[in-house]
């Protein structure tokens, strides 16, 4: 049975109770097989459809909520896996720290730290500074961009499931421009994206999320 059913079927006694009864002038007045000349009612919308509509959460509203609540967090770490690349699985850890504070860990590529638009790369005991395009790293606000494909997408509710243990609800949202994409969402009881799979043509690439707003986390430029 789903959300649906249940909701619908605890809100019919409900509905029953505040139905009008026949009174008792009506009901000695009728006449047995008397034709009446009052036109029938119009059909009347179905209540319990209505209520359940209208109580039950709509999946697209769901996952826009779950992406700006993520885009306004002040820290969080994320650990990615992608699958198919040109180099094979590789595993990635991120941290942020806001507004713009960045420190990734790159299998056999060291560190990158990213404050602003400096990043500096280490590597082999070695520190590098290289300037970066200002808004090169802001994908990992949005990395799946659905706050961008807002207007273009739909959302398939595919019900409860868990990631690591926590209860979350699991989203598949479809969208058509500019770019064909398939994403699946993971949203957890706090209303923030636990996590994303991404299909696109470089490879299947999850992204796991954890330590929201935890103000241990720290990113400093290396020395």
């Amino acid at each position: 049975m789903n959300r649906r059913t249940l909701l619908a079927a605890a809100l019919l006694p409900v509905l029953a109770a505040c139905k009008p009864a026949a009174t008792p002038d009506t009901a000695a007045n009728a006449t047995p097989g008397a034709s009446s000349d009052v036109a029938p009612a119009a059909a009347t919308p179905n209540p319990v459809a209505a209520v359940a509509q209208a109580v039950l959460p709509d999946p697209k509203g769901q996952v826009v909520a779950a992406m700006e609540k993520f885009a306004g967090v002040r820290s969080y770490h994320a650990a990615m896996h992608m699958e198919g690349g040109p180099r094979g699985p590789m595993d990635n850890a991120i941290d942020f720290v806001a507004p713009d504070r960045y420190r990734m860990e790159m299998a056999g590529r060291g560190s990158q730290v990213i404050i602003g638009d400096t990043m500096y790369m280490s590597l082999h005991g070695r520190t590098m500074k290289v300037p970066m395009p200002a808004g090169t790293l802001t994908q990992w606000r949005d990395p799946a961009k659905l706050g961008e494909a807002e207007a273009n997408m739909t959302v398939d509710d595919q019900g409860s499931d868990s990631v690591d243990g926590q209860p979350a609800k699991k989203y598949v949202v479809h969208v058509a421009q500019p770019k064909e994409t398939t994403t699946t969402l993971w949203i957890g009881d706090a209303g923030l994206p636990l996590q994303i799979l991404a299909h696109n043509a470089m490879g299947d690439a999850t992204i796991k999320y954890s330590r929201f707003d935890d103000p241990t986390i720290s990113i400093e430029p290396p020395k």
